[in-house]
């Protein structure tokens, strides 16, 4: 009888009931599950480099470049790769192209972190088609600031209806070379590789430059700086706005931005060096200043002296962003062809460390951008990075990195993801009540 009293009771010969133990089992692991479905939700917590190396983007795929342009791995549209090249390496890539899609592979090429460099040292980086005509090439060197940095070059195929090469559907190659003098350091070079495309045109546009543009430099901002430091690679890039922008750099080290830059504007930028009391020894091409577009093709750089006294620099003025500048002969000038992200990186001189110690110099970026947005060229399909949206100008204004608008972007497409969460922790322990309740009864 007790028995049959204690099943039907579910209370043990300890006093305890097993039914409430199995509820409390069942709602602990319901919370269980809803702590971690909170956990997984979209966060906005990102972690940057530290600064003393560069930042590959997440999610890049090893690649092996092939002597042989026969033996080429295929890189796939909107894919990031890494790879390695040794001391005046060549390596080879495919890419298969249609017949009306512009197409575009950059390479960031990273020495090794206080490695040795020369004048000429650098990449070059060629697009071939079946027959080895040259689509497009692109080279980046290091210049007078003879140190080791981050540097981007991109090679393209773009379709020039005033030229019948390089137009046919097939396989292209990508012929990525490095350059290095004798004394330059021979260790090998990391290497982020980008395959991008951009749609064609439904109908051809204008392919000649106006013979007049605005070239004047505007006016710096106003307002004041406001803080805002770079990430440690192009994938990390933080965004910013028009406007004074303040951060420390460190001896070696590089900061990147990217800036939103619409059809029909001018990009201007200028830095400045702070003050150190430490020394005034005169120093040639302490920092140096770069601008890429943004598929990661070169566009200007620049680099400044430091006394010890503040000191600044600018970019030279580009043409307004158009989709007939690509038919430039200037590379510069090419290279302003489409809206999107540009991004500036700016790299503080090792040799900084020996005059004025290992600490960061203040740096300031001024940022103007000139010229009201206009429609962009008549794509045959959607302009995906080609453009630029309402959401990357909120990210510049934030000073979102890429990763970061990205989960942003994700919590917009879930909306309640945060009441969810909330709610469906409430309801285990709404749950946990009930159950509760009735085992007590």
């Amino acid at each position: 009888m007790s028995v049959k009293r204690q099943r039907a009771t579910g209370r043990t010969a300890g006093g305890r009931t097993t039914g409430a133990r199995a509820a409390r089992t069942r709602v602990a692991g319901a919370l269980a599950a809803a702590a971690c479905a909170a956990a997984l939700l979209p966060g906005t917590a990102w972690a940057a480099g530290d600064g003393g190396g560069y930042a590959f983007e997440d999610g890049a795929q090893p690649v092996q470049g092939a002597v042989s342009h026969l033996d080429a791995e295929q890189l796939r549209p909107g894919k990031t790769y890494r790879d390695t090249i040794k001391k005046d390496g060549k390596l080879y890539y495919r890419v298969d192209l249609d017949a009306k899609q512009n197409a575009y592979v950059s390479v960031v090429a990273v020495p090794k972190t206080g490695g040795k460099v020369a004048y000429g040292d650098g990449i070059k980086v060629s697009m071939r088609d079946g027959s080895n005509n040259r689509c497009g090439s692109q080279e980046a060197d290091f210049g007078s600031a003879e140190f080791a940095r981050p540097i981007t070059a991109y090679a393209d195929r773009t379709i020039d209806p005033d030229s019948s090469t390089c137009r046919e559907q097939g396989a292209y190659y990508v012929l990525v070379e490095r350059d290095s003098a004798k004394e330059s350091d021979p260790a090998d070079w990391e290497l982020e590789i980008r395959f991008r495309t951009e749609p064609g045109l439904t109908k051809a546009g204008p392919t000649a430059l106006p013979s007049n543009w605005p070239s004047a430099t505007p006016a710096p901002p106003t307002g004041g700086p406001q803080r805002r430091d770079g990430g440690a690679g192009f994938g990390a890039a933080t965004s910013l706005k028009q406007g004074e922008w303040r951060t420390d750099i460190r001896p070696g080290q590089t900061l990147i931005y990217r800036v939103p830059v619409d059809w029909g504007q001018q990009l201007f930028v200028r830095a400045e060096l702070g003050s150190s009391p430490a020394s005034d020894e005169y120093l040639s091409h302490a920092l140096a200043l770069s601008l890429e577009n943004q598929v990661l093709g070169h566009v200007s750089r620049d680099t400044m002296t430091y006394s010890g006294d503040p000191a600044t620099m600018a970019l030279q003025p580009e043409r307004p962003v158009a989709y007939e500048n690509r038919f430039s002969g200037n590379y510069s000038t090419s290279a302003v062809r489409f809206a999107g992200w540009y991004y500036v990186s700016a790299t503080l001189s090792p040799a900084v460390a020996k005059e004025y110690g290992d600490k960061p110099l203040p740096l300031t970026l001024r940022v103007n951008l000139t010229g009201q947005p206009k429609d962009g060229p008549a794509y045959d399909g959607p302009a995906g990075s080609f453009a630029v949206t309402d959401d990357d100008r909120d990210a510049a204004a934030s000073g979102q990195s890429g990763p970061q608008a990205a989960r942003s972007d994700t919590m917009k497409v879930v909306g309640v993801a945060g009441i969810g969460a909330g709610g469906v922790l409430l309801l285990g322990l709404g749950a946990w009540w009930l159950l509760a309740r009735r085992s007590t009864a």
